[in-house]
């Protein structure tokens, strides 16, 4: 009730005589008429009722409550009805700002939290997480006390139980929220990684059986926790979490996201956590069954999947059309919108990695289990990939007309198109021929030489060249210095860090098929690149007795002989008789090793 202008409002006066009365009970009084008159938002009167009960009062009844102290005429029975009026009209308090920031208030959190867990089914639980939320909101120190003082274990425990969409749970999800904006997860995920994954888990459920504005407020705090680049040790524990549905319920709440009319960013975030959920859980992710509101006839296993790809292609065509026109503005003006095509590289850059994930997907499917992907799913699916493909040269071709080489953006295309055309050597055959020699030069931010974006086009590369047409189509642009150059980073002295020795023997296989098509083509290598690859290679042989390997680099080094002599070789600069004799020794092992294998055929 609002207090009469001029003159305090009756229930008020009444309210005001007894919490100044001088025994505890006129006090007690007053505060159940407190409970019974007075709303949150008739902030002055709480105020001023709280400045006549004083704060001495509120901690003796709080405490006692608790069964840590005692007010006059006090009962051992009477401790849960003081718990629940002292608890409740503190909650009632805090809706005004001044009062939960209070120093008062906030060494109050630690023996809220002290309630819930020795009381969990509580009649006072809800009013305990209206407090605990007001006071963490009106000040740093009320979410940073919330935090130290086990707020996460609290959440963790409690959240798995709420019901679906109740209030507790809403309060629980903006105590989360709090936490995500004062911590950086990184902290989090050295602290709580358990009950994180608890919570996740609770939200991820809410995510999925809910249909109103805590499904979005569920869908930013699992795309803020998971998309975070310290995420690592929480998918680990998501991975073993003992609840199984997290998976299903994020598919469940994704599909309802990505088929429905809302925001674009939203469908952006649902695709965020897309990715994440293919990372912890592998493509096969996408493949399950789903439940949507008011759907009674089956929806095909395969849904999640069309319904990803449909977005993320989306998603590219529009965001590689905007980088594109960001670009051209920024070089026709001094100040280039940094910001904006930092954000769109980066939101571009989830819609690639959900588009090689699919492609995975897709080659694993068609060679091992076909039959979980209907066949006109899977025609649709090469359909799409093949139209985005396009898209992405398309994209590239404009930013080689502009002159532009660096960019992770570029090396992002580049990457998406060799792990497409690693599975469809002959998809959009005309165009990469066209484009290779550009994609070969693209660089990073970071790379001080075109690197990545050779490693990335080595699977094809190595297909093309089986076929004299793909040879010559490599060696006209200079491709095979490109591959060689490639080759010698991995190998080196100063060897460049790749996850796994693919890149190494797609490369010496590629620098083989042309090799071995000498005599049919002209393969102009100066003194230089080859001194260095051969160099190269009898670094990466020392020590190494894996016959596979001794026996591809001593290949290469024969045929590359057949470009040079050894006196040509020792006249170079580069070039030295420790070398030639360490290539000596290796085709000398391989001569060995073949002996070996063919004694025992």
């Amino acid at each position: 009730m609002e207090p009469q202008q001029g003159k305090q409002s009756p229930p008020l006066e009444d309210c005001l005589k007894l919490l100044k009365g001088e025994r505890d009970e006129q006090r007690l009084a007053g505060l159940l008429l407190v409970t019974k008159f007075f709303k949150g938002d008739d902030l002055s009167s709480l105020q001023t009722i709280y400045n006549a009960v004083g704060v001495g009062f509120l901690d003796r009844l709080f405490r006692t409550g608790m069964g840590k102290g005692s007010i006059s005429s006090s009962g051992s029975e009477n401790r849960d009805a003081y718990l629940q009026l002292s608890v409740t009209v503190l909650a009632a308090f805090c809706h005004v700002l001044e009062i939960a920031a209070s120093n008062d208030m906030v060494s109050k959190i630690p023996l809220v939290l002290e309630v819930l867990s020795t009381e969990p089914g509580s009649a006072v639980l809800e009013e305990c997480y209206e407090f605990l939320y007001l006071v963490s909101t009106a000040s740093e120190d009320g979410i940073m006390t919330f935090y130290t003082s086990g707020g996460m274990n609290m959440l963790a425990s409690h959240m798995s139980i709420f019901p679906d969409g109740s209030h507790q749970m809403e309060l629980s999800m903006k105590l989360v929220q709090l936490i995500l904006n004062k911590l950086s997860l990184e902290i989090i995920n050295q602290d709580y990684v358990p009950e994180l994954s608890k919570i996740v888990a609770a939200i991820t459920r809410q995510f999925a059986v809910l249909h109103n504005a805590v499904k979005f407020d569920a869908l930013h705090l699992l795309s803020a926790i998971l998309a975070s680049k310290y995420s690592a040790p929480l998918y680990d524990s998501l991975r073993v979490l003992p609840e199984k549905d997290l998976p299903n319920y994020m598919r469940d709440g994704i599909a309802a996201i990505l088929q429905n009319r809302v925001a674009p960013t939203e469908k952006l975030q649902a695709l965020i956590l897309a990715d994440s959920m293919m990372t912890i859980f592998g493509e096969r992710w996408l493949i399950g069954h789903i439940n949507l509101p008011g759907v009674k006839e089956p929806i095909p296993a395969d849904r999640c999947l069309v319904l990803v790809l449909e977005q993320s292609r989306v998603e590219v065509a529009v965001l590689l059309n905007e980088l594109a026109q960001l670009k051209d503005e920024a070089s026709k003006r001094s100040s280039a919108p940094a910001e904006t095509i930092v954000s769109k590289k980066r939101d571009v850059a989830i819609a690639f990695s959900l588009l090689e994930k699919i492609i995975s997907l897709i080659s694993n499917a068609s060679e091992n289990e076909g039959d979980i992907i209907d066949e006109n799913t899977f025609m649709k699916v090469i359909k799409g990939l093949n139209e985005t493909i396009g898209v992405v040269l398309e994209y590239l071709q404009d930013a080689k007309e502009h002159g532009q080489r660096k960019g992770d953006d570029l090396l992002a295309s580049v990457r998406i198109i060799g792990s497409y055309l690693a599975e469809t050597p002959v998809a959009c055959k005309e165009k990469v021929r066209e484009l290779l020699e550009y994609m070969l030069s693209i660089e990073g931010e970071d790379e001080p030489s075109p690197f990545y974006s050779i490693c990335f086009l080595l699977p094809l590369l190595c297909q093309m060249t089986m076929e004299i047409e793909g040879c010559i189509a490599l060696i006209s642009c200079g491709g095979h210095i490109s591959v060689v150059d490639c080759l010698v980073k991995l190998i080196g002295p100063h060897g460049y860090m790749v996850k796994d020795n693919g890149c190494i023997f797609l490369a010496c296989d590629t620098i083989l098929n042309l090799l071995l098509k000498k005599e049919q083509l002209r393969i102009p290598l100066d003194d230089s690149t080859l001194v260095n690859l051969l160099k190269a290679l009898a670094y990466w042989t020392e020590g190494i007795n894996d016959p596979s390997t001794i026996m591809m680099a001593s290949s290469i080094c024969a045929l590359l002989f057949d470009f040079t002599s050894e006196k040509a070789l020792l006249k170079h600069p580069n070039f030295d008789v420790s070398t030639l004799d360490s290539l000596s020794r290796l085709i000398a092992r391989s001569l060995a090793s073949w002996g070996q294998v063919y004694c025992m055929m």
